[in-house]
């Protein structure tokens, strides 16, 4: 699943402005109008009943071109103002969809690591530095996530009635993704996830499960995934508004 989906959409292209414009094809699990969405990390994507031909989709996205334009500048604009993260005391880091301040504590004679602390990340290192201190962070959210994911898909997997055997899970870092199923059924999940909310890690594991019983975005696909979270919606919108902010941060 990428930053919003996964696996067998089409990717499609136009130009306007003097800039090509790649987007998403994805299908829409209900019938209805064809929807466009400009992510706020500059994905397009285009939800279309999955009847309608790529001819059709096309033709509608160039009538919208002039409003994805300005999107895209709008968002972009805001992006090059994105702080980079410096790894110093008093920065802000998220953890399950809450900020905690960092903390760096530098003692040559310490044990390295990271504690969660009295709504803090306390991060010791025995030299300073804004790599060590990424370093000892990474590897934190690493190993949260990696204990986490794995209590949140047996969790899921009592939802997923049509999963027989535990699928095996993987981490895997990745720039557009939160989460992928192979077709001999390995889970996997990117470890910035652990950073969202609780339930936006659930959204991404039951629609990793749902590829287990449908390995494409068809209507059934949907349908299976709307039957085991009708909220899915919202929760989606809601991790693809965090994106950029959990992969950068």
């Amino acid at each position: 699943m990428s930053t919003s989906s996964n696996m067998a959409n089409r990717l499609q292209h136009f130009s306007y402005g003097g800039e090509l414009i790649r987007f998403e094809r994805l299908t829409r699990p209900q019938a209805g109008k064809l929807l466009i969405k400009v992510h706020p990390d500059c994905r397009v994507e285009v939800m279309a009943p999955p009847q309608t031909p790529d001819e059709e989709v096309l033709a509608a996205v160039k009538k919208r071109a002039r409003w994805i334009y300005e999107q895209l500048r709008d968002f972009r604009q805001q992006l090059e103002h994105v702080t980079p993260r410096r790894y110093v005391s008093g920065e802000s880091h998220l953890y399950l969809g809450k900020q905690y301040l960092l903390k760096v504590i530098v003692a040559p004679s310490s044990v390295q690591g990271v504690k969660l602390l009295r709504g803090k990340l306390e991060v010791s290192v025995r030299q300073p530095g804004p790599e060590t201190v990424k370093a000892q962070l990474t590897q934190w959210y690493r190993t949260r996530a990696r204990e986490l994911f794995a209590k949140r898909l047996d969790a899921m997997l009592e939802q997923a009635l049509w999963v027989v055997d535990r699928p095996p899970l993987r981490l895997l870092n990745m720039q557009t993704q939160w989460g992928s199923c192979s077709p001999n059924g390995r889970i996997t999940l990117n470890p910035h996830l652990v950073k969202a909310p609780r339930e936006c890690i659930d959204y991404v594991i039951l629609h990793e499960l749902c590829h287990l019983a449908e390995h494409n975005h068809s209507e059934r696909f949907w349908r299976l995934l709307s039957q085991v979270m009708p909220t899915w919606e919202k929760t989606k919108q809601r991790l693809d508004g965090m994106a950029h902010r959990l992969l950068t941060s």
